[in-house]
């Protein structure tokens, strides 16, 4: 069983946001933001490559409310995943960071080969 499924379970503690019956929200215990929130379906999926649109249909509203309650929904946030080892996914069940509360920075690639990416 991944962490994630330990946190649903609730066999390891976390500091909730949010919970409904789909998802929930946390706060992050390493974060990179002021407000720095992961966000997971209680279902196990591993990757976003293999979640249904159904289940994200259901999470964007989830996700927003989370940004409402966190305060972030009107000053703005980044909201991110990755996706399998190159992508740098660490936890193999699909979560998202939903980052903000302060004006994060951008590195863009403009000096290296991949700058069209």
């Amino acid at each position: 069983m991944c962490i994630f499924c330990k946190i649903v379970e609730g066999e390891i503690p976390s500091n909730k946001v949010l919970e409904n019956d789909d998802f929930i929200a946390f706060h992050d215990l390493y974060p990179k933001a002021p407000i720095h929130i992961l966000i997971i379906p209680k279902e196990h999926v591993a990757c976003f490559q293999e979640v249904s649109g159904e289940m994200m249909a259901k999470m964007t509203p989830f996700i927003q409310e989370v940004a409402t309650l966190t305060g972030v929904d009107k000053s703005g946030y980044r909201l991110t995943t990755n996706n399998g080892d190159d992508g740098g996914q660490e936890v193999h069940h699909l979560h998202f960071h939903l980052m903000g509360g302060a004006k994060l920075p951008f590195e863009h690639r403009s000096d290296d080969t991949h700058s069209s990416l």
